[in-house]
Parts: structure tokens; sequence; C-alpha cells
């Protein structure tokens, strides 16, 4: 099975992956959402977990330079180890760019952003509901952009376990 990913490693992986397997559902329901209270509830919890999410992905990140991944099996072609890193660099660019461009965006549109509603972060631009309309149709491109990558990152899990029984996602597994 080779080594495992530290317990640390392990919670801040599936932290994250709880976090964004809400916010992308919730993302893409936002829209079909009549407005009123229902949608605006929606918007604020979407935007509070991304508040959450982004300092975790840091710290994630963080850790991670401080304690490497554990090496993947020697059997694994060099072709799917450069996909690996190529596909987990790519979610941690999107998961830090996706909620910086929807704070972007939201400011500009001119939307408060309240955390959990215990407060509320500062607007980065000034209100231009152009703008904050264009900067959020970008968001919705990265989410579904993250989105497939996470559907990749699953179904490459599962193929390893299933089909290869290499031990990789017991690496992860809780």
């Amino acid at each position: 099975m080779g080594e495992r990913y530290t317990p640390v490693a392990r919670a801040f992986h599936w932290t994250t992956a709880a976090l964004v397997l809400t916010m992308v559902p919730l993302g893409l329901a936002l829209s079909e959402l009549r407005q009123g209270r229902i949608q605006d509830f929606g918007y604020d919890l979407h935007r509070s977990i991304g508040v959450v999410l982004f300092p975790l992905v840091v710290a994630r990140l963080l850790y991670r330079l401080s304690h490497p991944a554990p090496p993947l099996p020697a059997t694994m072609p060099a072709w799917q180890q450069r996909a690996a890193m190529t596909v987990h660099g790519a979610l941690y660019l999107l998961l830090l760019l996706n909620p910086l461009v929807g704070w972007w965006g939201t400011s500009a549109y001119g939307a408060p952003i309240t955390v959990f509603w215990l407060f509320a972060l500062p607007p980065l631009v000034a209100k231009n509901q152009g703008l904050g309309e264009a900067i959020l149709y970008w968001h919705g491109w990265t989410g579904l952009s993250l989105a497939t990558l996470i559907a990749a990152h699953i179904g490459a899990a599962l193929q390893h376990h299933l089909i290869q029984r290499d031990g990789i996602l017991r690496r992860m597994w809780p």
C-alpha cells in the first residue's frame, strides 16, 4: 500500500472536499432559484463557505510545503504521475482563484458578503453592476472547471482503487 498521508493532510483534504462538494452544486442551483429569501440565503451560504475555503486552502498549501505527499508507486507510469501532479496543481490554483474572483465579482455587483451572518467583508472594488456580472460569469466558468477537475480526480482515485488496486486511494482514506 505504501505510505499514507498524515492525519492533518487527510483532515485538510476531506474538509476541503466537503466544502467544495457543497459549493459547486449550491452555486449551480442558485442561478435557477427565483429571486427572494431562499436565493439570498443560498448566496450568503455560498459566499460564507467560500470565505472559509480560501484560508483553509492556503493553510493546506503551507502544510503541504512542509509535509510533502507520500511518493507515488514506482509502478505508476510517468505520464500518470505527471497527470496527477498537473491536476493537483490546477486544483490548488482554482481553489485559490475562484473565491477571489467571486469576492471581486460580488463586490463589483454591489452585493454584500456576510460571513455566516456574523460580519461582512469589505468590497474589493466600487460598485459597477455590469463589471460584476462579467466577473461572476468567469467565476461560474472557473467553478465548472474546478468541478471537471474534481470529477477527473475522483475518477482517477476510483480507477486506482477498483481496477489497479494499488493502494493510492487508501493513502488518503480516513
